[in-house]
């Protein structure tokens, strides 16, 4: 079975052409003719902020894997900025730092979160989830760790939590802030793209089957967890870009942070 990503346009009336955001998205679908094989396809959406959200996916401050870590490091400063204009645009910002909800235990970004009322999730449509293209089940460290641990505690402070914004890890209270707010598009950036950004409950996977969001991963503030001397025994930034064709194939399409950042057209 192969994917058939739907993708609509989402605005309100009187949406004007500089409020808009406008994304240029990737996806691949299969060949129709000729050898079997996949096909690149652009398409152009136009989303209205206030129907959108950004999802930040386990930015943790520390990873028990110091490749990972250091990969973190590097990203976050440039994902605050994305953050910032996402936010200025009027895109709702929700933080999922995983197991890390203590820490933001009477934060009011925690709070308000907790007091929205509930909406039952839809049972989960059907779809297709094939093997992934690389192997990391030792964990995904390329450099050298055996053992896995809870390093981190709180998200990485480079990437600030402003008024407005929402704290979350649970998949329940996501969705139910998704429906209060009228969230019809859900933008996902974040670690790991193998892992969590797909499987966590307020992830990629659960999202696209709820049926209910157009659902994007932001491919150039993301990465895997993949360790090069396992199956297909290819450099980690390969080893993350395979991650992000197959979710291009399989679960959703895929956009830059340019498309967020970009002056809005006149």
């Amino acid at each position: 079975m192969i994917l058939n990503i739907p993708f609509i346009v989402s605005g309100e009336s009187g949406l004007t052409h500089n409020d808009a955001l406008q994304l240029t998205t990737l996806r691949q679908a299969p060949k129709t003719t000729g050898r079997n094989g996949w096909r690149v396809v652009e398409d152009e959406a136009v989303w209205c902020p206030s129907e959108t959200a950004i999802i930040i996916v386990d930015m943790w401050n520390k990873h028990w894997s110091w490749g990972a870590t250091e990969r973190v490091n590097i990203m976050a400063p440039r994902m605050n900025t994305v953050i910032d204009t996402a936010r200025d645009r009027g895109i709702q910002i929700i933080h999922a730092p995983s197991d890390t909800m203590d820490f933001y235990d009477g934060h009011s970004a925690r709070a308000w979160v907790l007091n929205v009322p509930h909406v039952d999730m839809p049972d989960p449509i059907e779809h297709p989830d094939p093997p992934q293209p690389v192997d990391s089940s030792d964990g995904g460290s390329d450099t050298g760790e055996e053992n896995s641990f809870k390093a981190w505690h709180r998200q990485h402070p480079a990437i600030e939590i402003k008024d407005g914004d929402a704290i979350s890890d649970n998949g329940q209270e996501v969705y139910n802030l998704l429906m209060q707010k009228g969230v019809k598009n859900l933008l996902y950036m974040g670690v790991h793209t193998n892992m969590c950004v797909l499987g966590r409950s307020f992830a990629i996977k659960a999202m696209v089957r709820s049926g209910q969001f157009n659902v994007v991963l932001v491919r150039d503030l993301t990465d895997a967890m993949y360790n090069p001397f396992k199956p297909p025994y290819v450099s980690h930034e390969a080893g993350t870009q395979l991650i992000i064709a197959y979710i291009e194939k399989f679960w959703c399409p895929t956009i830059t942070s340019d498309d967020l950042t970009a002056s809005s057209p006149q």
